[in-house]
């Protein structure tokens, strides 16, 4: 290992001189620009790297923060991951990577080794499942910044990031009313999701908006599972249920974009065209969206903003020491505890215009 001894003998200064240029302490504007030069140059040659250890350890920084997720098999997750980690190697922290698959034991150890490892922030993609306020109110005393990712808490007091899903539905439920379609199904989210609800109530608004009155004959409800890809197979049984139901429809919109693929396979599988005889909208815009048959239309969320937007705020916390990071009680402290980030509707082919000419919703079976 290349030592600031080696450096300092290459560059032929004073082993002080070498560790305050590369440390760029604030003694260090009184060197010369060209011992400077010759300090890096030499440090560059030998291939130095400083012990992120011993410094983290004489400054009493990490420079770790811990990623919780709730499920790394989520796309949800995966997108959001990628803007969070780029954002910390952006700015020279190391992301430690918690999955705690649903698991609130886990969930509590994976907690409780972090904070052990000293990680100076925390992001946390956090459900329905294992979301415990007392346990991150805990975090108050330990004065560790954290910010919360895709779920609001209905207690307040703990920094969010999310997407504004009220503006998402609306664009959704607009986006096939100027189709055309009047009758339209809608596969909700589990009542446990906080985000379910507010699209729900996005929909809800959007059709007291344009006048269209919503059949609730043609609304089921996912169930609440661990398992982020049960929601294909449950998307498949609903929307079977609805086909083989008495109401009509012409369009459906899915909770999310996993339950719109398994909408479209039961479509499909009943002799009907999608968008032709039935259009077809998710929400997420998750990888395998663009990959359907046809191509999913959906609405997406900015999955890697929101990680890159949680790391900016807890970095922001983790300059403000005098300032008490991590969870505030209600009131004044907050105010700016909220970001809420705009979805983009995204149209591709498994939406289209009605056609007047095929009675909505049953479509013409093919033969």
């Amino acid at each position: 290992m290349i030592t600031l001894r080696d450096v300092a003998r290459a560059s032929q200064v004073s082993h002080a001189s070498v560790s305050i240029v590369l440390n760029n302490a604030p003694l260090a504007r009184y060197i010369p620009d060209a011992t400077k030069a010759r300090i890096l140059a030499a440090a560059q040659r030998l291939g130095y790297r400083p012990n992120q250890l011993a410094r983290s350890l004489r400054h009493q920084h990490s420079h770790m923060v811990g990623l919780l997720v709730f499920d790394l098999l989520d796309p949800f997750c995966a997108g959001v991951l990628e803007g969070a980690v780029s954002s910390l190697y952006e700015s020279s922290y190391l992301p430690i990577l918690a999955d705690v698959r649903n698991d609130r034991p886990r969930f509590e150890r994976y907690l409780e080794m972090l904070l052990q490892r000293r990680v100076e922030g925390l992001v946390v993609l956090a459900n329905w499942l294992f979301i415990d306020i007392a346990m991150i109110a805990d975090l108050a005393g330990s004065r560790i910044p954290i910010v919360l990712v895709g779920t609001r808490l209905a207690q307040g007091g703990v920094r969010t990031v999310i997407t504004d899903n009220v503006a998402g539905a609306r664009l959704g439920l607009g986006h096939l009313f100027e189709l055309g379609h009047r009758q339209i199904a809608f596969l909700r989210g589990p009542h446990a999701l906080a985000d379910a609800a507010m699209r729900w109530r996005g929909i809800q608004t959007e059709a007291r908006r344009r006048k269209l009155a919503l059949d609730m004959r043609l609304v089921k409800d996912l169930p609440a599972a661990p398992d982020a890809f049960s929601s294909f197979s449950a998307g498949q049984q609903l929307t079977r249920e609805l086909l083989a139901g008495p109401v009509p429809f012409s369009a459906l919109m899915a909770y999310d974009d996993m339950t719109a693929l398994g909408a479209m396979r039961a479509v499909i599988e009943s002799g009907r065209r999608v968008p032709d005889d039935c259009s077809i909208l998710g929400f997420d815009d998750i990888a395998a969206a663009p990959l359907g048959n046809p191509p999913l239309s959906t609405i997406r969320q900015p999955m890697a903003q929101l990680g890159s937007c949680a790391v900016e705020w807890v970095l922001e916390e983790m300059q403000q020491p005098k300032q008490s990071p991590g969870v505030h009680p209600r009131g004044k402290a907050n105010q700016g505890m909220l970001k809420r980030l705009p979805p983009e509707l995204v149209v591709r082919g498994s939406t289209g215009r009605i056609q007047i000419s095929t009675p909505p919703g049953r479509g013409r079976r093919k033969t």
